[in-house]
């Protein structure tokens, strides 16, 4: 799997921006990760790469958030707080198969929670880099249909400085 390090917050949200500036509509994101591995930052910065102007907050409470102004619209769905059976009752193929939904970007955090996965999807996991508050890994794979998408050198070539 494709591995990345980026050093602070701001790489995540670049990293996260490239990805909403790239992705084609029906694309679908399942992110895992440890509590503050920065899921909802990568979030933030898909929302920045769509050209989506409200704030992008954690849908901790809501479970999904939409946001509909961008390029493209943003799904985002947070599955923290339920078990796989509650995430049934979501319906979240409404949003992957663009099922009463404009098709757009759909971003799950916490994607173990989900009692079933897309056929097709990529699949984000964030984790903490020893010794480091700031710093963190991420790598990816595509399962199903593959994108065409070299995110590693399409992001070294993006403004990292």
């Amino acid at each position: 799997m494709p591995t990345i390090i980026l050093k602070d917050i701001t790489e995540t949200q670049k990293f996260g921006c490239l990805l909403g500036k790239t992705l084609p509509p029906d694309s679908t994101i399942l992110l895992s990760g440890e509590l503050g591995a920065g899921k909802t930052t990568l979030i933030q910065g898909i929302a920045k790469g769509l050209n989506i102007k409200e704030a992008v907050v954690s849908p901790t409470f809501t479970l999904i958030n939409e946001y509909l102004d961008g390029r493209l619209p943003l799904y985002h769905l947070d599955l923290y707080r339920l078990s796989p059976n509650q995430t049934t009752a979501l319906h979240p193929e409404m949003y992957w198969e663009g099922i009463e939904v404009a098709p757009g970007i759909t971003a799950i955090e916490w994607r173990q929670r989900l009692s079933y996965e897309p056929p097709n999807y990529l699949d984000l996991k964030l984790s903490f880099v020893a010794n480091s508050t700031s710093t963190r890994k991420i790598t990816w794979q595509t399962i199903g249909k593959k994108l065409d998408f070299d995110f590693e050198n399409n992001f070294a070539r993006d403004d990292r400085a």
